[in-house]
């Protein structure tokens, strides 16, 4: 079974994330913050990566810690569920559309972090949620990950359908990108012989 259990506890959040890569996308995630509760349930379903995130920050100050913990803390499940990475597609990529709305990813499970962010938002909230943590997740995300990723805002005119379409979109993308090749069988997919 490729999962993985992560606690990080700091002065400012507490978090636990339990992941499954062979799921079919059931989760439970509870971190005070509704919006981005939403949106780790798209990351899940749409991933079929089985999630149960729980989550107390210092929302009191704002949520800004609360989703960056939740970032690095999934990035470090996705790292210790994938192991060795022999066998894996590596690479993924979506373009999904949802209402006025496309955005596309492209992801490389490298080991070598770096986020490429063209997705800008015409708002600076969704309700009481603060836009720029989009952003701030997927930093986080990438960074304790060691992925590349790429999102793209094609066209969008709404901010709750493109941060949602942002999250679906990766979502696909690391479907693909976890899931095991059959023509790949206990193989690395490098040529270093690392990843």
């Amino acid at each position: 079974m490729r999962t993985a259990s992560i606690t990080r506890k700091t002065a400012e959040t507490e978090i636990s994330v339990e992941i499954n890569l062979d799921g079919t996308g059931v989760y439970d995630n509870q971190t005070g913050v509704g919006f981005f509760d939403h949106m780790l349930d798209q990351l899940s379903r749409h991933s079929l990566i089985d999630m149960t995130i729980r989550a107390t920050g210092d929302l009191h100050i704002d949520d800004h810690h609360t989703i960056e913990d939740t970032g690095i803390a999934i990035g470090q499940a996705l790292v210790r569920a994938l192991g060795d990475k022999k066998g894996i597609r590596r690479y993924g990529h979506f373009a999904l559309a949802m209402d006025d709305t496309q955005v596309a990813c492209a992801l490389d499970l490298s080991a070598r972090p770096y986020l490429v962010w063209n997705c800008d938002m015409p708002t600076q909230k969704i309700g009481s949620f603060d836009t720029e943590l989009v952003r701030e997740f997927f930093q986080a995300l990438s960074t304790n990950g060691g992925i590349t990723l790429h999102i793209d805002r094609v066209h969008g005119i709404n901010s709750h359908h493109i941060a949602e379409a942002a999250f679906k979109s990766v979502a696909r993308a690391l479907r693909m990108a976890v899931e095991v090749d059959p023509r790949m069988a206990g193989v690395l997919p490098s040529t270093k012989g690392a990843l």
